[in-house]
């Protein structure tokens, strides 16, 4: 998996010319990528969102578009529309913004929740039907939506059915004092990203992808990405637990984090990493817990601590399956 590891590096540095001092936050992006997900970045303005997308798109020379989610935006703005040709007499297709092969959904919790829906059959069946006729989605596809965590006004908050469809969620934040001295000097004359180029292509990424999907997990990992999602649902202070596309989701995100670390099979150290990620939205709290401030967060890395790691190794690859010794 050292191919998977050396792409990865490579697109990871190209893009932290751009996002400064979010080693983490760029890695989790591309395992997203990787595993053929959709990210969701909760922040506020300014943090670099925007330049995430745009960064990770340019590195892999695919095709973007931005959508500016808006309460007048309709579903036909977004998937395109079927328009009719005097000349031929025919209705001929116009693509929306959608039919990108990275796609920025800004402030989707804009739009109004019909708006929002359209984008449902795109990201979990990468195809769109308008007119009874369906559209695929380009290959490779990957949906990257922001909201702001703390206007609330004329806003529509996200149904669980659309927040399922993300395979993680992660939050940028302010970069850190030098961090931002270091965000200054090289925007002195022009934006790094002008100068950003391709780094892998598209050939390429569809190769990694098909790579992730035979990164080894132990049956005893899997049983505890089982046991983490269920204790979601049995928790005191949880409303509505995590589904099963959240524990395939943990599964898949966890093949692609251990091909970028460089890895052919997952620890229990994937699982770790990218539980808050890949669960926390997922999980809705009580009414009566949020008021003393307990977050969907504080559960998963409360269930991290009292969840056992049974017989999942730390190290080492594939176990060897050994015959049990004749009864004697």
């Amino acid at each position: 998996m050292s191919n998977i590891q050396q792409a990865g590096d490579k697109v990871l540095a190209n893009v932290e010319r751009v996002i400064v001092g979010k080693h983490h936050e760029v890695r989790l992006a591309l395992v997203a990528l990787l595993c053929r997900g959709h990210l969701l970045i909760e922040d506020v303005p300014g943090t670099g969102k925007t330049m995430l997308a745009k960064a990770i798109a340019r590195s892999l020379g695919c095709s973007f578009r931005r959508i500016q989610f808006t309460p007048d935006l309709l579903p036909s703005d977004v998937t395109g529309l079927s328009i009719y040709n005097q000349k031929t007499q025919e209705f001929e297709f116009r693509p929306g913004p959608i039919m990108s092969q990275v796609v920025l959904a800004d402030e989707i919790n804009r739009a109004t929740p019909k708006t929002q829906s359209s984008l449902l059959e795109c990201m979990e069946e990468r195809q769109a039907t308008i007119d009874g006729v369906t559209h695929p989605m380009p290959d490779p596809f990957l949906v990257i939506a922001t909201q702001n965590p703390i206007e609330y006004e004329g806003t529509f908050a996200l149904p669980e059915a659309q927040l399922d469809r993300f395979i993680l969620r992660i939050r940028l934040g302010y970069p850190a004092l030098l961090d931002e001295i270091v965000i200054l000097d090289e925007q002195k004359r022009t934006h790094p990203l002008e100068d950003l180029t391709e780094v892998c292509s598209v050939e390429e990424l569809r190769s990694l992808q098909a790579g992730v999907r035979e990164i080894y997990v132990d049956p005893a990992v899997s049983d505890y990405i089982v046991r983490l999602v269920a204790a979601t649902r049995s928790h005191p202070d949880v409303y509505l637990g995590a589904s099963p596309r959240g524990s395939i989701s943990l599964y898949r995100a966890s093949q692609a984090l251990a091909a970028l670390l460089g890895r052919d099979y997952v620890i229990p150290d994937d699982i770790k990493a990218l539980a808050e990620p890949a669960l926390a939205h997922r999980v809705i709290i009580k009414t009566a817990s949020s008021i003393h401030d307990i977050s969907a967060a504080h559960v998963v890395r409360e269930l991290l601590d009292s969840t056992p790691i049974e017989a999942a190794r730390q190290t080492g690859g594939p176990r060897e399956v050994r015959p049990s010794p004749a009864a004697g």
